[in-house]
Formats: C-alpha cells, structure tokens, sequence
C-alpha cells in the first residue's frame, strides 16, 4: 500500500543529511523449521529432578505461532526466542500474573496484534491486493454485477415508469 502524505523530498535537497554511524550488515535468511515445544526436566530442590508439564493453553498458543503467517520469517534464533518466550507464557498460564509484561514485550517484537504489525510495517497479502485494487473491481466485475440490468421505458410524461409509477 503506497503510503500516506507528499513523496519524500530527494535526497539531495534535504536540510539535514545525517548518515548512518555505522554501516549495515546484509544477513544470509534461512528460514528454520518450527520446532516442537521440548519435554524436559526442572530441578526441584533436594526431591530431584522433576518433568514440567507444558499448561494446555501455552501449547496451543504455540501452534498458533506455528502456524502463523510471520513464522515464514523466523530464523533459528527467532524460534529459541520465542521457545523462551514459551516458557514465559506457561509461567503466566500457570498463575504468575508478574510475567505478564514480559510476555507482552516478546510477542510485540514478532507481531501478535495488529499495533504490534503496524508498528514492524507488516501487512497481509489480501490487504495489499484489496488496497491495490485488484479484488471484484474493474470492467469485467461491473458487467457481472450490473450486467442484467436495464432501463425502464418512459410513460412520456415525466413522471416515472409507463408501468404507473409514482
């Protein structure tokens, strides 16, 4: 979607032409698989060792995530963030109100609402192609919507319909 406002001034007519302190660096992306939440074990003190159990809701958030549009973009070491993040979310999930705003500033960083995508300039492909207008507009989509429409005769004395309209 082309954005609001003027277009950008050219560069070179620009009353401040501040330049990157430093130059960027270009990534190689390889996407990375989601990775199943891991069954694992706590220490629990002098009991041992004991199996966390992963709360039902923290797993079906994280298929969710699994299956979100974003994951398409997620690296290693964004899937281990937010496998961390995972264990904020069982934490919460669990009881723990006092993760709640960690948790929020995590899923922020990959999109989760709609703030948090505008913010990260994400926009779904059917918003594109409405916004471009490529949806049921154009020609061929008006013949079909308006195609078997016709006009009425008129009764001649301009007062609608010869049909004995109003």
């Amino acid at each position: 979607m082309a954005g609001t406002g003027p277009a950008p001034k050219d560069p070179s007519r620009r009353a401040r032409r501040n330049k990157d302190q430093a130059a960027q660096t270009i990534l190689r992306f390889e996407q990375a698989e989601a990775p199943e939440l891991p069954d694992f074990r706590i220490n629990a003190g002098e009991d041992g060792l004991v199996e966390f159990v992963w709360p039902e809701r923290t797993r079906e958030w994280w298929d969710t995530w699994r299956a979100s549009p974003q994951a398409e973009h997620f690296s290693s070491t964004d899937w281990e963030f937010l496998l961390d993040t995972a264990l904020i979310h069982a934490k919460v999930w669990s009881g723990d109100a006092s993760a709640a705003p960690e948790l929020r500033l995590r899923v922020a960083k990959f999109g989760a609402t709609m703030e948090d995508r505008a913010r990260l300039r994400m926009q779904f492909a059917q918003a594109d192609q409405a916004d471009a207008g490529r949806g049921s507009s154009g020609a061929q989509a008006a013949r079909e919507r308006y195609g078997n429409l016709r006009v009425l005769p008129s009764s001649g004395d301009g007062k609608g319909p010869a049909a004995g309209g109003p």
